[in-house]
């Protein structure tokens, strides 16, 4: 079996992910589709303390770009949307492709199997503000796992439904299903180029799934040569890729990330690739925090650098960066410029007009100046 060495595999995955290639000058329609297409999924979340994480993977990889053509692509008329919301990782907005290879869950759902059961599952047993449905709103989010409805646009964050062939395109709805199998199969393919290099776990784990329903995918995708095994230093266990094990030159990126974005959502596998143990603290009471709130990784060349908690504070137009916390190899005063300019960066693309530091983010003082 090959073997890739860590950063080797680091490499993969970052190239794999589209980072190191942001254009100059900012992003249109067409480049935030292509990016969109390569990682497949753009996972959806309700949390607003910074901006939608569904808009922020594409400006972590290309930098400024308007909003309106983000929102054209997922919720505009006609030939303008070409992402599409269904459940894939989680709540998702995918290409048409991935869209249709997703029919057989949709099916599951209408047949009360899946995700169905699953929904019907948290609204039963978790009260609350976060789950405690209506059955209209239960409803409601059968049709749209079931596919009976769709999301024809948001107001803020509500969701917008509307019957499927009111919103979506005629040679999507008229599209030839995909037998499930060659669903299944296609869906790890695309999870294998998306993650550059990944366990049969990290695989599955893209969209979610399940141990069966991946594993004649897995070994089909493997005697065909669409897959290969290799085995990553320090991996317990073997990890596949797609067409190429060239890791290439250095990815020279710097980036603030999603705590949904697909590279580090697997948070196992952001570990394993990056020495980098990452858990989202919304939900933990203020007192147990370690890092903050709403903590963004920072990807600096090929290292998860350092924890950013950071807060867009729109009635004051300005960012507030609470805390930054440095992993143990530190950040050179290069380093500091990068983080200090995409701190800027993001900033101007909110449209929040001032960057405040609180004292826990004093590191990067002289450096936020200097921009």
């Amino acid at each position: 079996m090959d073997s890739l060495s860590l950063r080797e595999a680091r490499r993969l995955a970052l190239r794999a992910q589209g980072f190191g290639n942001q254009p100059k000058g900012g992003a249109g329609p067409a480049a935030l589709y292509r990016q969109a297409a390569r990682l497949n999924v753009l996972q959806i979340d309700s949390v607003n303390a910074l901006v939608r994480s569904h808009y922020l993977p594409l400006f972590s990889r290309l930098g400024h770009y308007a909003f309106a053509d983000f929102d054209a692509l997922a919720w505009g008329q006609g030939r303008k949307r070409q992402l599409y919301e269904c459940w894939a990782h989680e709540a998702s907005l995918v290409p048409a492709e991935v869209w249709a290879e997703l029919r057989w869950r949709r099916d599951q759902a209408r047949q009360g199997i899946g995700i169905y059961r699953q929904l019907a599952r948290f609204a039963v047993e978790q009260a609350g503000p976060w789950w405690d449905w209506s059955p209209g709103k239960l409803a409601l989010e059968w049709l749209f796992a079931a596919g009976e409805v769709t999301v024809a646009g948001r107001r803020g964050f509500e969701r917008l439904y509307d019957l499927p062939e009111r919103v979506l395109p005629a040679e999507i709805l008229a599209a030839p299903a995909v037998a499930p199998e060659a669903a299944r199969r296609a869906l790890l393919l695309r999870s294998a180029r998306a993650l550059g290099v990944a366990s049969e776990v990290q695989l599955r784990d893209y969209f979610r799934l399940s141990p069966a329903e991946a594993r004649q995918g897995l070994a089909e995708l493997l005697e065909e040569g669409s897959l290969q095994p290799l085995q990553v230093q320090g991996w317990s266990k073997p990890a596949y890729v797609a067409e190429t094990r060239n890791p290439g030159r250095p990815v020279r990126a710097a980036a603030l990330l999603s705590p949904f974005d697909s590279l580090v959502w697997e948070r196992e596998r952001t570990e394993q690739l990056f020495g980098f143990r990452y858990r989202l603290e919304i939900y933990t009471p203020a007192s147990k925090r370690v890092y903050g709130y709403y903590v963004l990784p920072f990807l600096y060349r090929e290292r998860l650098a350092a924890r950013v908690d950071l807060r867009a504070e729109r009635a004051q137009s300005r960012l507030a960066v609470h805390a930054v916390h440095l992993e143990a190899a530190g950040l050179d005063d290069e380093g500091l410029d990068a983080l200090a300019g995409q701190l800027r960066a993001l900033a101007d693309w909110l449209g929040l007009a001032d960057l405040q530091l609180h004292g826990p983010a004093d590191v990067l003082r002289e450096a936020v100046a200097r921009h």
